[in-house]
Order: C-alpha cells, then structure tokens, then sequence
C-alpha cells in the first residue's frame, strides 16, 4: 500500500485491517480456501463465525439501532480487500452488502428490526434475488413477477442463495420493480447451488412457483440502485486486494524461477512488465478508495464513482491475473497452483453488477455522449 493510501486511514480502520489480515492468515490458507470450495455449500461456516465473533465483520455497515457496528463503508471495504487476498469463500458480499443494505434500502424499519440483528451477529445469512436468466443487473428488469404477495418466475446468480435462510426477491408488480422478503424453506421455492467458473463463489439459481412475501417497498428500482453503488465499490476492494496478492505472488517467483542461468525477474523485459502490473493496482486502488470516500461522505457523484471503480477495477484485475498466469508459465494453469483461482475470480467478479462495457455504455448515456 502506498504511504499516502495509508494515512487516508485511523488508527481503528488500520487495526482492523490488521486484525482481520492475520486471522484470515491463520484461517483461510491455500489448503482451507480450496476445501471450502469442495464443501456442500462452497464456505467456510467456520471462518465466518470467527471474522463475526471475533472481529464483527458483518455487523461494520448495518446501524447501530438494528444490532449493528454503524460503521462507515470504509471498514466495510477493508474487509473485502483482506478477503480479496486469500479469496476465501464468505458471506460477506451476498449478506452483508446485497442483501442486508437491500432492506436497510427499502425502508421498512419492522423488517429491520427483525432481520438485521441476527445478519449482523452472523447466525442469519441473507441472499438478494435480483437477476433472471439474461444475467442483467437493470434495476428495472428483473426475473420475477408478483401478484399481490405472490410470487412466480426464477432469479439467477443469486450470490450465497445455496445456503441461505432469507430471501429479498426483487420482482416486478404492475410494471414497477418491487422488494419482497420470502422465505426460502416453503414449498413453493426450489433453489440449486449451480458450478460456476470461479468455484470460490458460491451462486444459486432460484425457483418461485407461486410462493408467498411479505412486502418490503414499492419502490425497489431506487433501492437496487442504493444496493448496486454500495456493491460495486465494495467488490472493488475485493478485487484490489487480489491484484496486490496476485502480482506479490508472481514477483516472488520471478526472484526464484532461474532461466538461462539466471532469475527470471532480473530480465529488464520482465522488470518493465511487473512495474506496469504494479501501476494497474495502485491506480485501481485510487479509483477504489476515492469510491468508497464518496460513498461515505454522502457525494453526489458517489454512483458515479462506484462505476468508474467497477469498471477500472474489473479491468486491472483481468489484466494483472492474466500475466500472472504467463509470467508464471505452464504451472499456473494447473489445478494445484492459485495463479487460475485468481484468474477465475477475476474474469466472474467483472461479470458481477454489471459487465464494464455496460458500466461504460451508461456513463456515456448520462453525459450525453449517446
């Protein structure tokens, strides 16, 4: 981390970083990353209690008044960087930031008062229905519809939704995007945990079939919108800490894989390369950290910004992973090397709230370019 990234920070935010840093050392190694992958639900039921016992992570951006921290984004965001790192399989994007910011959105303090201490304190995990089949994150377009408190149709890429035991369904009534809150276990919702590309992501695919909701707003368009800026810069901060995981990594074994006699990462060629793998993170970090600033502070430029990061973000991680994989060599497309687990999360996460190109096509809509 850059000096000046470091003083943007307290004391308290450092300490947590650091906290969750070496509990995640301790926790979420190679070994334990890939085993919690193979596992039923693809997480570690473990590690996340202990990063909610111990340090609290799930309960930093929910309000105090709803058995929360009432911390701001940033401690939120730190959180995600260190995950990023190991790319250990959590809750923490699809409770945390979806689901438990999706009611917060819509307003209904009952539903508040009822569901969030519980996914502040761990024990609960909340999914976000939100995507149909098409895989599009339009907030006015979504894959199921409501007849009055009942709902029908499917909702796909449903992040952590393979064991959840809340559901807040996004479906349309009369035209207009609703929020309902369902419950997963009635019979009318079947749900399947699907393979995906990056197996350290756990994603569902959900069914309704006539099943009944409690309403949460009418106005669920504005609440997606809330949830997707506080999503988009927090999945920033995942992919920034991979980057710099990724790319220390790869200058690591350039120190030690010895071509025509000598360190591969002695080659001026290789030098030049890595400098410029080293620029992509530290500029996707500004991008990253002046988003989650905005999202804090309250700026009206904070949706915005949460683009500009997403997009960058995606980008520069795509890139760093991909020379990771050819500065590596034939071992990093091995199953047993992380090198293709970094590379997978990269090319899934860029596909998660948006694909950049869609980001970009939007921006140039509101400024008129189009």
């Amino acid at each position: 981390m850059s000096v000046a990234a470091v003083g943007a920070f307290t004391d308290e935010q450092l300490e947590l970083r650091k906290t969750v840093r070496a509990l995640l050392t301790k926790h979420a190694d190679q070994a334990a990353v890939r085993k919690a992958t193979e596992s039923e639900h693809g997480f570690d039921a473990t590690l996340w209690d202990l990063l909610c016992q111990q340090v609290g992570v799930a309960a930093l951006a929910i309000p105090e008044e709803f058995g929360g921290i009432g911390a701001s984004a940033v401690e939120t965001h730190l959180v995600m960087e260190e995950l990023g790192r190991t790319l250990a399989p959590t809750p923490m994007l699809g409770s945390v930031v979806l689901a438990a910011q999706a009611v917060l959105a819509s307003g209904d303090s009952e539903a508040c008062e009822r569901l969030l201490p519980a996914i502040a304190e761990g024990t609960s995990i909340a999914a976000l229905c939100w995507t149909g089949a098409d895989g599009s994150w339009d907030t006015g377009r979504v894959g199921v519809v409501a007849d009055g408190d009942t709902l029908t149709g499917s909702s796909h890429f449903v992040l952590d939704g393979s064991y959840a035991d809340v559901l807040v369904v996004a479906a349309t009534v009369d035209g207009r995007v609703a929020l309902f809150e369902v419950d997963p276990e009635q019979d009318a919702v079947t749900r399947r945990r699907v393979p995906t590309m990056d197996p350290t992501r756990s994603v569902a695919v959900f069914e309704f079939a006539g099943a009944s909701g409690r309403l949460l707003t009418t106005d669920g368009s504005a609440a997606l919108e809330r949830v997707r800026t506080l999503a988009c810069v927090a999945l920033s901060g995942e992919q920034v800490g991979a980057a710099e995981q990724i790319l220390a990594s790869t200058v690591e074994y350039s120190k030690s894989r010895v071509q025509f006699g000598r360190a591969i990462g002695s080659f001026q060629a290789l030098k030049h390369r890595m400098a410029d793998l080293y620029f992509l993170v530290e500029t996707a970090r500004s991008a990253s950290y002046a988003a989650v600033a905005s999202v804090s502070e309250g700026s009206g430029t904070a949706a915005t910004d949460a683009t500009v990061a997403k997009v960058y973000c995606s980008e520069a991680l795509q890139a760093v992973t991909g020379d990771a994989i050819q500065l590596h060599g034939g071992i990093a497309i091995t199953w047993e090397h992380d090198a293709q687990l970094f590379f997978k999360r990269a090319h899934g996460s860029a596909q998660l709230f948006g694909q950049p190109r869609a980001h970009l096509h939007a921006l140039a809509v509101d400024s008129g370019l189009f």
